[in-house]
């Protein structure tokens, strides 16, 4: 058990070995305005072969977490506490490893998918150029011919041509870059590749075609993913297990059918009741209030002046992880820890519902 109260997310007994322990993570930006606490106590166990979608309101730590992970944060960021192991108990932790060892196990060991492929080559280099450097770096022994060979055929595993090696970033189109930096990050057959909203400026089509070669990859080479993202019907096509994050701390953890069809905290279950619905054409439903300023969190749960379930205990004492038989946990005084709901007292405080609003075409 961590500083917060609470332990990573238990094993099932017929899961595969774990690819990625994440216990108690914790990230901290210094900034004039005061201390902001971008990632709080974080714990999440990922498996091998597995998909995992990270979703949240944009500012909720989803990225921070993600370089963490990477050890890509730069100052005023600092990561304060956690471990991050990968390859189960005895593995290589992440957050422990000196700066010539971090550089061998990016890419190697854990990868990253960058959100915007424009901003993450080099334009003034070809994109062979770019993939050699990133072998070099890793396999110093190796002849100019393994290696060429090696890079074209990650280029061909992700559906692009050979001579895509002698183009330059401004010769492909946003779903071709995309798709470079997909074979970047499988070069070396990575365990844990990180997907940081890897389709966000691509439009629907691209989208899937580039969703379909990230999950062919995946099973290929046996890695375990993090796809970071908003698109909540991605993440249910995508994805085997869904977490999701408030305000620096990750609330639920849930498979994909279970977080669409029986969330547990009242965030998650606000998330799915926005989503539109066929039954109800030209209905929204939107999360009242606002997400709070990290520099002045509330008090107690974080989510309280939000919810509609809030009970006094809520504005002052921050809820502890809640463990269901299945696996899923939540943080949230409506459950007991083994995931059971509580009765909520007579004198709870009702946050403000804001109505359905029915919006009409032009």
């Amino acid at each position: 058990m961590n500083r917060n109260g609470s332990s990573p997310a238990p094993v099932p007994a017929s899961a595969p070995a774990p690819a990625l322990q994440v216990t108690d993570l914790q990230v901290t930006y210094y900034t004039d305005s005061g201390r902001v606490k971008a990632v709080d106590g974080v714990n999440l166990t990922l498996y091998s072969g597995e998909r995992l979608g990270l979703v949240g309101e944009s500012g909720c730590g989803k990225s921070t977490m993600a370089l963490a992970l990477m050890r890509m944060i730069k100052p005023p960021g600092r990561i304060e506490a956690g471990s991050a192991i990968v390859g189960g108990p005895g593995g290589m932790d992440l957050l422990k490893l000196n700066e010539e060892q971090i550089l061998n196990a990016r890419l190697s060991t854990v990868s990253y998918i960058p959100q915007g492929a424009m901003n993450s080559l080099n334009p003034v280099l070809r994109v062979g150029a770019q993939m050699l450097d990133a072998m070099r770096a890793h396999l110093p022994k190796a002849t100019k011919e393994e290696l060429n060979e090696r890079v074209e055929h990650a280029l061909e595993s992700v559906e692009l041509q050979r001579n895509v090696f002698r183009m330059y970033p401004h010769e492909l189109s946003g779903g071709m870059k995309q798709r470079v930096c997909i074979a970047i990050g499988i070069l070396l057959s990575p365990k844990v590749i990180i997907a940081d909203e890897p389709t966000s400026a691509l439009d629907v089509v691209v989208q899937r075609q580039v969703m379909e070669t990230i999950c062919r990859v995946q099973e290929k080479i046996g890695a375990a993913v993090i796809l970071i993202g908003h698109d909540m019907g991605l993440m249910a096509q995508i994805t085997n297990r869904v977490a999701v994050m408030y305000a620096g701390k990750l609330v639920e953890l849930s498979t994909v059918r279970e977080m669409f069809t029986d969330p547990l905290h009242p965030y998650a279950q606000a998330l799915i009741s926005s989503l539109p619905n066929l039954e109800n054409k030209g209905v929204f439903q939107s999360i009242p209030g606002l997400a709070p300023s990290l520099l002045r969190l509330p008090s107690g749960c974080v989510f309280h002046p939000r919810c509609q379930h809030a009970m006094d205990l809520c504005k002052t004492v921050v809820p502890r992880q809640s463990t269901t038989p299945s696996g899923r946990f939540v943080y949230c005084h409506l459950y007991d820890e083994h995931g059971n709901k509580v009765k909520q007292p007579e004198t709870s405080t009702k946050a403000q519902v804001q109505q359905k609003v029915p919006v009409t075409g032009r």
